[in-house]
């Protein structure tokens, strides 16, 4: 396994970057969920001078039509907060996955008694490779009609719907803890069972296999190619990025993000609405044409 712990050694700013990985929503995204136009021609641009960008973001892969038309060479991106490498260039509804690193489900069952038995009132849902299941009580959130409505304990059984499918990640919600709160109650009750971290304001978890997070896959595939953490340039904005901006080289924290975020993060750009990744992106090209 590839480390995603940092060690220092040469200074990132003196090498040329090979990779740029950014998160999605409230970083890459504009609120209203569209890719500006400068974005587009920075990630072009990028490319075109020879580093790889990676997408990693929280997202299941159904839903990254979003940057489906801005592709372009790349075509990969981390989903689930690492649970999976999926390629793009099928086009919407055509993902192939590429890597999974799925949460085991005795792992899950165990996650979901912890946080029941520390956050009575928690409702859940559980996400596969390509099916939604969940509680009846979860919320709407997204407009996403599951593919099964049932106790959690019931959709993670052995005969459960979508059984011989991986799990990616639960998704855990208290409708009236502090996010934040929330996370640091559910990571000391599940301990080492899984990795947990949040993306959403609302108080919503998403809980991953035990070392799968959005820095360690990107370490994996950096691997893959003979590329150091030095040689990233990374960019996020929530506590699901932590880790990630922590392991990179060089790291960007949006002008609109978590006070976690920023504390981890090498460096800080303008917020999503203001095109802070492109900003750095033009910035990089120009240091390193």
């Amino acid at each position: 396994m590839t480390s995603a712990t940092r060690q220092p050694e040469t200074p990132a700013a003196a090498l040329p970057p090979r990779l740029i990985a950014t998160d999605l929503d409230g970083t890459l995204l504009r609120d209203d969920k569209s890719v500006s136009p400068r974005t587009v021609a920075a990630l072009a641009a990028a490319e075109e001078a020879g580093i790889e960008v990676f997408f990693v973001t929280g997202r299941p892969a159904r839903w990254m039509d979003v940057v489906s038309d801005h592709v372009h060479g790349h075509g990969l991106a981390i989903c689930g907060n690492g649970a999976a490498v999926v390629d793009l260039h099928g086009g919407p509804g055509t993902h192939r996955f590429v890597k999974v690193r799925e949460l085991e489900r005795e792992n899950a069952l165990d996650a979901v008694r912890l946080l029941r038995d520390a956050a009575p009132g928690t409702m859940y849902a559980v996400e596969q490779t390509y099916g939604f299941y969940q509680e009846p009580e979860y919320p709407k959130m997204h407009m996403e009609i599951p593919d099964s409505l049932a106790p959690a304990e019931e959709l993670l059984a052995p005969d459960a719907p979508g059984a011989g499918e991986p799990v990616l990640k639960i998704l855990a919600f208290h409708p009236t803890i502090d996010p934040d709160a929330f996370l640091t109650l559910a990571r000391l009750a599940i301990g080492d069972r899984a990795n947990v971290t949040r993306s959403s304001p609302s108080a919503l978890l998403e809980i991953s296999g035990p070392d799968v997070s959005k820095a360690s896959t990107l370490a994996l595939c950096c691997a893959e190619r003979g590329i150091s953490h030095e040689q990233v340039v990374a960019f996020g904005d929530m506590p699901n990025d932590v880790e990630m901006l922590t392991w990179a080289g060089r790291s960007y924290a949006m002008g609109n993000a978590h006070p976690d975020v920023i504390a981890a993060a090498s460096g800080r750009t303008v917020a999503n609405n203001e095109d802070g990744v492109a900003v750095v992106i033009e910035q990089l090209l120009t240091e390193h044409a």
